[in-house]
């Protein structure tokens, strides 16, 4: 038998080899486990569609104070003046009433050393005008008091002329009535001795004798009638002189009432200028107690912001930046337009504060590891830059067994992740929740009451 060639024993070693290949091969059955691997799959996704899943609205934002006293605030020097000298450095603890700086007068008008005693002399001197101004006030009373005792029997005296005056006048005419009468009596009897000397029963000398009676008669009322002129004059006299004492009175009573004005004018000027000059020595007294800036409350000198000696500073300006301690630490949270309406007062709060690590799972905040319990403290009425809401979040307390009290070390400023708690919702509601865009849903309508920073639970 003729030997194969190496070529053809190759290709029977082949065969060989295909045969019992075939032999040992397995059947398939790779289409039916993807099947069951798919059916398992579809299982477990409709599972976790039904599992709670619990809703809730993140936020960001950052730590801050919760009292307003507690957050970082600027000291400021209440007047200008020079630095002398700083009594702190950068990052110093100090206590309430510590000195900060120390600052030299820069202002000319308190440049004299002695100005104080200058003040207070001004002081005395304008108190003893003040004396002298009071003594005037009670003289011209005095002399007021002394015109009005004066006036009273001056007027007491002239009005007894007067009333002299008028009984004068008054016995003037009865007299000038009671010798008109004698003169008309006269002028009748002679009358009638005329007719009886013409019927011859008197004689010529009786005539002569009644006319020369009438004559009589009419001198004594003429002289009568010019007494009773004089007595009217005299009576004239008399009130003029009533006036003229009264008007006398009115002028000097004026002009001492216008002394005594003077005098209280000039005394309420002293008061005000005594009272300005107590003002002026309590202002000096305060001012150079204001050399020294002391720390408003205790806590750390963040930073300076005014820097070496002989620097001028003006009143009311920035000179450091304290840190109060031991402040009642919050989050502060920013959230969207559409959520607010849905946190209520009492809604808890899981916080992530950066530089402590956590594990948070958004749907199952029961199983996250590292964040903090918080509540609601306050919500803003109004938005903040961005068209986002500021939300107050204070530690939850007490503590809730499972969980930690704040960390200690929490700085103001640094940065906080959180979320509020709302209620569990199905996995495939959330899911359609969030492809429609649509908020949160809610058990009950929010409380409208205490969303201003009072906590129903405290």
């Amino acid at each position: 038998m003729a030997k194969k060639s190496p070529a053809l024993e190759q290709i029977d070693n082949w065969e060989q080899m295909f045969t019992q290949s075939s032999a040992t091969v397995l059947p398939a059955k790779g289409p039916r486990t993807l099947g069951r691997l798919l059916i398992v799959l579809l299982v477990i996704i409709v599972i976790i569609l039904f599992l709670p899943w619990r809703q809730t609205i993140p936020g960001r934002g950052t730590v801050t104070a919760l009292r307003p006293q507690d957050r970082p605030q600027t000291v400021q020097n209440q007047i200008g003046g020079r630095i002398e000298r700083w009594a702190v450095r950068e990052g110093q603890e100090v206590k309430k009433g510590d000195t900060i700086l120390v600052i030299s007068e820069t202002s000319q008008s308190y440049f004299d050393p002695q100005l104080p005693e200058r003040l207070k002399e001004q002081l005395n001197a304008k108190q003893g005008s003040e004396k002298a101004a009071l003594a005037k006030i009670e003289a011209t009373n005095a002399q007021i008091a002394a015109l009005n005792k004066g006036l009273k029997f001056q007027l007491t005296s002239a009005e007894n002329k007067v009333k002299q005056a008028e009984n004068y006048v008054d016995i003037d005419k009865a007299d000038l009535t009671a010798v008109q009468k004698f003169y008309d009596v006269s002028k009748a009897r002679l009358d009638r001795y005329e007719a009886g000397y013409k019927n011859g029963l008197f004689s010529l000398t009786d005539i002569e004798s009644r006319r020369l009676k009438l004559q009589e008669d009419y001198a004594k009322v003429i002289s009568q009638q010019n007494k009773l002129n004089n007595s009217r004059q005299n009576l004239l006299n008399a009130r003029i002189e009533l006036d003229n004492i009264r008007a006398k009175y009115q002028e000097s009573l004026a002009k001492t009432q216008s002394d005594l004005s003077s005098a209280v004018s000039s005394r309420a000027s002293v008061q005000g200028e005594i009272a300005k000059l107590r003002n002026d020595i309590s202002n000096v007294d305060i001012r150079r107690g204001l050399y020294i800036v002391r720390a408003p409350q205790s806590g750390y000198v963040v930073k300076t912001l005014k820097a070496g000696i002989g620097e001028n500073i003006k009143e009311g300006e920035s000179i450091a930046t304290l840190q109060p301690k031991m402040p009642m630490v919050a989050a502060e949270l920013y959230v969207r337009a559409m959520d607010v309406p849905l946190i209520l007062d009492t809604s808890d709060v899981r916080l992530q504060f950066e530089g402590w690590p956590s594990i948070q799972f958004a749907g199952w905040p029961s199983v996250a590891v590292g964040t903090f319990a918080g509540k609601i403290f306050s919500i803003d009425r109004v938005s903040s830059s961005g068209g986002k809401y500021r939300i107050l979040v204070k530690q939850a307390l007490p503590v809730p067994s499972k969980d930690e009290p704040w960390p200690a070390q929490l700085r103001q400023g640094s940065g906080v992740y959180g979320r509020i708690i709302l209620r569990s919702v199905p996995v495939w509601y959330e899911i359609w929740r969030q492809l429609n865009g649509f908020p949160p849903s809610l058990e009950k309508e929010p409380a409208k009451e205490n969303t201003d920073g009072k906590d129903k639970k405290g």
